[in-house]
């Protein structure tokens, strides 16, 4: 029997973690939505702020700016684009981010099918946790949830 569909409300009251040195807020899981995705907001992103070069093997990944400026590259493209801007990173096509301009950025992740935020969870610490992020860890728990961190960014 599939489970039960249920209405879900979060709010910005809810914890907040942070997931590579990053405020996050997660908006929802595989239990919240039967599994269909996973969706997380980072409200301050700082400029600069790249994340690794990176594939997913189990789910496709989509970004939507909601402040500052943002550069995606898919498959060694680079794209740029501020609040307004929508990318999507299919599973098995490299891709990553970085905050370009002077000013924070703030984006909403989402990726379906569910399952990713584990991994953000898995590797998120407290909110007030200023440690910097494990990077052998993040190879190990990555491998786990079949990404491949390919390292930095393209140029």
């Amino acid at each position: 029997m599939a489970a039960e569909q249920r209405p879900y409300l979060n709010t910005r009251e809810d914890a907040a973690i942070r997931f590579l040195g990053l405020p996050t807020l997660m908006r929802s899981t595989g239990e919240s939505t039967n599994g269909s995705f996973g969706l997380m907001e980072h409200w301050e992103m700082p400029p600069g702020f790249a994340s690794p070069y990176h594939m997913h093997h189990l789910e496709d990944e989509a970004f939507y700016v909601l402040e500052g400026e943002m550069a995606f590259v898919c498959d060694g493209k680079w794209m740029k684009g501020g609040p307004g801007t929508y990318v999507f990173g299919p599973r098995e096509i490299p891709h990553g981010f970085k905050v370009v301009g002077s000013s924070p950025a703030r984006m909403l992740l989402l990726c379906a099918p569910a399952g990713f935020e584990r991994f953000v969870l898995e590797l998120s610490v407290p909110f007030n946790d200023f440690t910097p992020p494990d990077m052998a860890k993040l190879m190990a728990v990555a491998a786990k949830y079949k990404i491949d961190i390919l390292g930095p960014l393209p140029e």
